[in-house]
């Protein structure tokens, strides 16, 4: 078992927030409804609380994001500063579960990812170029 404290920093967490926070707005007018970025300091005592204002958090290793559509469709990610991410969703009744997501290198790596889960949930590319 891994100690969280020594998760590998293969992604800044920061970066990503801004490359949501871009996103949203194509998601928005597209019709989706993006929920308020959380984030998990490594520091926290287990079990950790997630946080939605960034200077609550010390030493951030996930943020995470839910994105909610027509119906029942929602997309739930969170990203972990290791490099992988924990995707679940439901696109309808019959088509729910996880994507896998490993191996995230970069930020544009993540960006490009969440258009192909919004895309692969909701049916709509949201990516405001």
């Amino acid at each position: 078992m891994r100690d969280h404290h020594l998760m590998e920093r293969v992604i800044d967490l920061d970066e990503v927030a801004g490359v949501l926070a871009g996103q949203k707005v194509g998601w928005r007018s597209a019709g989706l409804e993006v929920g308020q970025v959380t984030w998990r300091d490594a520091e926290a005592s287990w079990p950790q609380s997630l946080e939605t204002h960034r200077a609550r958090v010390h030493d951030p290793d996930s943020i995470g994001v839910v994105i909610s559509g027509l119906g029942e469709a929602e997309l739930s990610v969170v990203l972990f500063r290791g490099g992988w991410a924990d995707v679940d969703f439901i696109a309808g009744l019959d088509d729910a579960g996880s994507l896998p997501a490993s191996g995230i290198t970069t930020v544009s790596d993540f960006e490009a990812r969440m258009d192909q889960w919004v895309t692969r949930v909701f049916g709509v590319c949201g990516a405001a170029q």
